[in-house]
């Protein structure tokens, strides 16, 4: 979850509300500075140099970052002529970008017809994240899409009963499972493999890629397609889960502390747009 998509408070499919007297909008977008330095990659070369971004939360889409245009480097953007009309910020002007020997069509864009009231991003313009080559906060490679700074990810550790069952199969049994709370989305369960009966899980092709978390494995359990994941080599910041396993509670049975859970709606992630995230080809790639 971001602020404004998944399940966030700016979403249209937010799981909370605003306490207030009139109904909101059912549409707000929200954009702030950044106050990050981030670089654009294509081609090759640096093409973007700014600590003056500004980044733009949208209602079902992942955070975009606008650069100055003066950030940007002479003769990367290319007019197409391409002109489209955006709901709230009007007339929105297309580029391609061309750089190091290299070209991508509709790549970057601009807001040209704003209202006053999103003068922030007057002057500004945004690269598709697809297109480029890689995006940096400082020196290191942010993966997937602009950074959203209304994410985060807890874990805790408990000593809460966790069992998973495929039928009278006992496929895990631990005292002591990992949570992972994740901004947006409902509390999952992982367990040490330890305490996973690894019989019972075969190992599928296909990863997905989450920008927060890394590459996620899947495993078959009996008839059930894809009922179980694990992040193999999790990222830093999620380190703790790193080779533990989690099980779909629509999959398969999942009891804590003797109680069923079932799986909450809207969990699932959308890939949305220019802006969206990468799948887990190109991450490898």
């Amino acid at each position: 979850m971001g602020l404004a998509w998944q399940q966030g408070p700016l979403s249209t499919r937010s799981v909370g509300r605003f306490l207030t007297p009139e109904p909101l909008p059912e549409r707000l977008l929200f954009a702030e500075p950044l106050r990050r330095r981030m670089r654009v990659r294509f081609g090759g070369e640096w093409i973007a140099d700014s600590e003056d971004v500004v980044l733009l939360h949208e209602p079902g889409r992942y955070p975009v970052a606008f650069f100055r245009r003066e950030d940007v480097r002479d003769g990367v953007l290319e007019a197409t002529g391409r002109v489209t009309a955006h709901r709230e910020l009007g007339e929105t002007t297309w580029f391609a970008v061309a750089g190091g020997g290299k070209r991508a069509e509709r790549a970057a864009w601009q807001y040209t017809g704003l209202p006053d009231y999103a003068a922030e991003l007057r002057g500004r313009v945004a690269f598709a994240w697809r297109a480029m080559d890689a995006f940096f906060e400082e020196d290191e490679w942010i993966v997937g899409h602009a950074a959203d700074p209304y994410h985060r990810n807890d874990i805790r550790g408990t000593s809460r009963h966790l069992v998973v069952r495929d039928g009278d199969r006992v496929v895990a049994d631990t005292k002591r499972p990992v949570v992972l709370y994740e901004s947006g989305f409902a509390p999952r369960w992982y367990v040490p493999r330890e305490d996973v009966d690894e019989t019972a899980l075969a190992p599928v092709d296909g990863q997905t890629f989450c920008p927060y978390k890394g590459l996620a494995s899947y495993y078959d359990i009996g008839s059930r397609a894809r009922a179980a994941w694990s992040y193999l080599e999790a990222w830093a910041e999620v380190a703790r889960v790193s080779g533990l396993v989690s099980f779909e509670p629509d999959k398969v049975e999942v009891f804590l502390d003797g109680e069923r859970l079932v799986l909450e709606p809207g969990q699932t992630v959308v890939a949305h747009g220019v802006d969206r995230g990468l799948t887990a080809g190109e991450v490898l790639s």
